[in-house]
C-alpha cells in the first residue's frame, strides 16, 4: 500500500501561512499579542514546545484537511473554526486540503 507523508515542516512556508495579526484583532488569535509580544502568531497550540511540527501519513486515496488559522480545537486538523473568524474579521482564510494519489 502506497502512502504519502505530509510533513508540515517542509510545507510550513506555504501550507500553514500565518494570518496577519492586524486582520485578527477580534479573534482568539489576537491573544498572541499578549503571550510574548507583537508579531507572535501562535498563542494557543503546544505552547511548551520549541516548535510546533506535525507529521501525518495518508493512505492511498485518502485526504487530510488541515488548519491554517491556528484556531482549530482539533489542530492540526481543521474543525471549521476559520468560518467564524472570517465572519468576524472579513478575512478569507481556509484549510489546506491534501489528497494522496489512489493506489494502482
Amino acid at each position: 500500500m502506497k502512502s504519502i507523508a505530509i510533513l508540515s515542516l517542509c510545507a510550513s512556508a506555504s501550507a500553514f501561512a500565518p494570518l496577519p495579526l492586524h486582520a485578527a484583532r477580534n479573534s482568539a488569535l489576537a491573544m498572541a499579542d499578549d503571550v510574548e509580544g507583537p508579531g507572535k502568531i501562535n498563542g494557543l497550540i503546544d505552547l511548551d514546545s520549541p516548535k510546533v511540527v506535525n507529521n501525518e501519513v495518508l493512505e492511498a486515496g485518502k485526504k487530510g484537511v488541515y488548519c491554517r488559522c491556528w484556531l482549530s480545537g482539533t489542530f492540526p486538523a481543521c474543525d471549521g473554526t476559520h468560518a467564524k473568524h472570517n465572519d468576524a474579521t472579513g478575512d478569507n482564510v481556509g484549510p489546506l486540503i491534501v489528497s494522496a494519489a489512489k493506489g494502482e
